[in-house]
C-alpha cells in the first residue's frame, strides 16, 4: 500500500469514528430545540449540582440550553471514569430514559446550567410526533448504552474467578439484559482481593457483587441482583392494563410493539431476560431483511427498545406464578413472585419453552459447571482451544456449533438420528459440513457425565444407538440443544386447554366456537386469553413465525377489548 493509500485509509477510518461520535453525541440546531420545547420544562442547576445519579431513577432526557454537564461512570469500588462533557445544543440520557429506569451514569453541572427536561412519557410522545428528530435521538440513546457496555468500567462489579459457574451465571444474566458490568479476579486485582479479605466469605459466598451504591451481595440470585441494581420497579397496584403479555421472546415483544404502537396499554413480564431462546442464538441468517445475519440478542434488543419507545412497561425479571381467570372485578390477575398481582383486561401467553434436560446420569450436578443450554461469548471463552461436545440436530444446535467452532479446538456434534436434513435448514447443514473442526457423530447419545465437585465436568460417556457400545470422552464443556418443553405450569387451574405435550391449544380446536361468536385463531379456551409463539400448539417454532403471530394477535385483542360483552 502506498503512502497516499495509507493516508486515505486513515482518513476513512477517522471519518467513520467521527460519524459514530456525531451520531452518539449530536448537536441539535436551534430549530430542533424549538420543536422539543413543547415536550419539556425548563430546569436550572447550580455548579456541581447532581442532575442525575447512578442507581437512582432517571428523571428523563435533558437538553442543554446553556452551561456544561460532566457525565461520569462509577462502580461500587468508587472508581470514576469520564464518559462525556456535553454543552449547549446537546442532550443527556441513554436508552433507560425511555422507561424511567435507574440511571447508569452520574451527571453533574459544571457552572450554572439551564436545560429542558423531557420526562420519559413526554420523550416517547416526542419520538412519535417528531419522527425524524426522534430517529436521531433514539439512535444516540442506543449507541450510548452500547458504549457503556463496551467500556467495561461501570455498573456492578463481580468479584470472583472467570471460571466460576456462578460468575458465568450472573454475567450471563447481566449481559442478556444489556446492563454494564465488569469482572475482577481477587487473585489478580488488589482492590478485589482486599474486599474479599474484608468480608471473609466462604467459598459458597463467591462471587461477591458490589453495586454502584456500594451494597455488597454474596453470590446473589438473579432476582436479588436485579432489585439491587434497580431493574425492578414497583408494580402499580391500582393500574389495569389493556393487555399483559407473559414472556419477552420474539412473540411477546412483537405483540408489545404492535399493541403499544396502536394505543393499548401494555405490560410485559419475563422471569429472566428479553429475547427468550432466540436471544441466545449466536447468528440468525434466514430472518427476513438481514442478508448478512444478525445475532438473536441484537435482534431482540431492538424489539425490546422499540416496545419501550411506544410505552410498553417491560418488567424483567419478574416470574409469573399463576393466572387468576375468575375475573371477579372484570379483569384477569397475574400473581407474580413478590406476592403482588398485575391486572389486565386481556392476557397473551408468550411464555415460550424451557430448555429440555435429557435423562443423563449426574446431569443436574454439572448445570453451569460444564453443562450449558446456550452458547454465548461467555461460554465460548470458557472452552477456548478445547474440545467440546454439542448435542442436538436442530437450527439452534447448528447455529451454536458454527459459533463455537470459532473458539473451540473441535466441536463434536452428537445427533441421535442418522442425518440433519429433517430438522435443520440447508444453509446451516452446508456451513457445518464445510467447517473443518466440526465433527458429526450420528446415531449417538450422551448417557452419563462425571467430574469433581470443585473443578466441574471432566468426562462424558457416549453410547451408540445402533450397537449399544459406550465410550468415554475427556471434555470439560457439554452443550445441550435437544428441544424445549412449554412453559405453561403457571396456567394450571385457569381452564386454558393444552395438548398432550403441554402446548396451548388455540382457535377452532378449543371447541369454544358458536354460531354467534367464532373463536379467534390465536384465542385459547378462555375468552380474553390468547397464545402466540413457541408455547402455542401447532406453531412453526421459528423466529419469523413468532413475530408474525405477535402482530396477528393484536387485531384479535382489539376485537375482544371492543366487544361490550367482555
Amino acid at each position: 500500500m502506498s503512502i497516499d493509500d495509507t493516508g486515505r485509509a486513515d482518513a476513512a477510518a477517522a471519518g467513520k469514528r467521527n460519524d459514530r461520535y456525531d451520531q452518539t453525541f449530536p448537536v441539535l440546531t436551534p430549530a430542533e430545540i424549538a420543536r422539543i420545547r413543547r415536550f419539556g420544562e425548563i430546569r436550572r442547576y447550580v455548579d456541581h449540582e447532581l442532575m442525575f445519579e447512578t442507581g437512582k431513577q432517571g428523571p428523563g432526557m435533558f437538553v442543554v440550553l446553556s452551561g456544561h454537564v460532566a457525565v461520569t461512570q462509577r462502580d461500587g469500588l468508587g472508581r470514576v471514569t469520564p464518559v462525556a462533557e456535553q454543552g449547549p445544543g446537546q442532550f443527556l440520557g441513554e436508552i433507560s430514559q425511555l422507561s424511567g429506569r435507574v440511571s447508569l451514569v452520574d451527571g453533574s453541572a459544571e457552572g450554572e446550567v439551564e436545560c429542558l427536561l423531557v420526562s420519559p412519557e413526554r420523550l416517547r410522545a416526542l419520538m412519535v410526533a417528531e419522527a425524524d428528530l426522534g430517529e436521531r435521538i433514539m439512535r444516540a440513546l442506543i449507541l450510548r448504552r452500547v458504549n457503556l457496555l463496551q467500556g467495561g468500567v461501570g455498573g456492578p462489579v463481580l468479584i470472583g474467578s472467570a471460571m466460576s459457574s456462578d460468575v458465568v451465571r450472573l454475567m450471563g444474566f447481566l449481559t442478556r439484559n444489556g446492563l454494564p458490568h465488569h469482572l475482577l479476579d481477587p487473585a489478580v486485582d488488589r482492590d478485589a482481593g482486599d474486599l474479599v479479605a474484608r468480608y471473609s466469605p466462604s467459598p459458597a459466598d463467591l462471587p461477591l457483587v458490589v453495586t454502584p451504591d456500594g451494597t455488597v451481595l454474596r453470590n446473589p440470585r438473579e432476582s436479588e441482583l436485579a432489585r439491587a441494581v434497580g431493574m425492578i420497579g414497583e408494580i402499580a397496584r391500582d393500574k389495569v392494563y389493556d393487555v399483559a403479555i407473559v414472556g419477552a421472546g420474539p412473540a411477546g415483544l412483537a405483540t408489545a410493539v404492535y399493541a403499544a404502537s396502536e394505543g393499548l396499554s401494555v405490560a410485559v413480564c419475563d422471569q429472566r431476560a428479553f429475547g427468550g431462546q432466540a436471544g441466545a442464538s449466536a447468528r440468525i441468517e434466514n430472518y427476513l431483511g438481514f442478508p448478512t445475519g444478525i445475532s438473536g440478542h441484537a435482534l431482540t434488543a431492538r424489539a425490546f427498545n422499540q416496545a419501550q419507545k411506544f410505552g410498553a412497561d417491560v418488567m424483567i425479571p419478574i416470574e409469573v406464578k399463576a393466572l387468576d381467570c375468575s375475573r371477579d372485578d372484570g379483569t384477569f390477575a397475574l400473581e407474580i413472585d413478590d406476592g403482588e398481582a398485575l391486572r389486565a383486561r386481556a392476557i397473551v401467553v408468550a411464555s415460550g419453552a424451557r430448555y429440555r434436560r435429557p435423562e443423563i446420569v449426574n446431569l443436574a450436578a454439572f448445570d453451569g459447571r460444564g453443562v450449558y443450554y446456550w452458547a454465548s461469548p461467555i461460554e465460548a471463552r470458557l472452552c477456548k482451544a478445547q474440545e467440546v461436545i454439542l448435542v442436538g440436530g436442530g437450527n439452534s444446535a447448528g447455529q451454536a456449533a458454527v459459533f463455537l467452532s470459532t473458539h473451540a479446538a473441535r466441536v463434536h456434534m452428537v445427533i441421535r438420528g442418522g442425518g440433519l436434513a429433517a430438522s435443520m435448514s440447508r444453509y446451516l447443514i452446508e456451513r457445518i459440513e464445510s467447517t473443518p473442526n466440526i465433527e458429526l457423530v450420528f446415531n449417538t447419545e450422551v448417557v452419563e457425565v462425571n467430574g469433581a465437585p470443585d473443578s466441574g465436568l471432566e468426562r462424558v460417556t457416549l453410547r451408540s444407538r445402533l450397537s449399544g457400545e459406550t465410550w468415554p470422552m475427556e471434555v470439560r464443556n457439554l452443550f445441550l440443544f435437544v428441544g424445549a418443553d412449554p412453559a405453561t405450569g403457571w396456567l394450571d387451574g385457569c381452564g386454558v386447554t393444552v395438548d398432550r405435550g403441554g402446548f396451548v391449544i388455540t382457535g377452532a380446536q378449543t371447541g369454544q366456537a358458536t354460531n354467534q361468536r367464532p373463536t379467534a385463531a390465536l384465542q385459547t379456551s378462555v375468552p380474553g386469553v390468547f397464545a402466540v409463539g413457541d408455547v402455542r400448539s401447532g406453531s412453526v417454532k421459528r423466529v419469523g413465525g413468532a413475530i408474525g403471530e405477535g402482530a396477528q394477535v393484536v387485531a384479535a385483542l382489539h376485537g375482544y377489548l371492543a366487544d361490550p360483552l367482555n
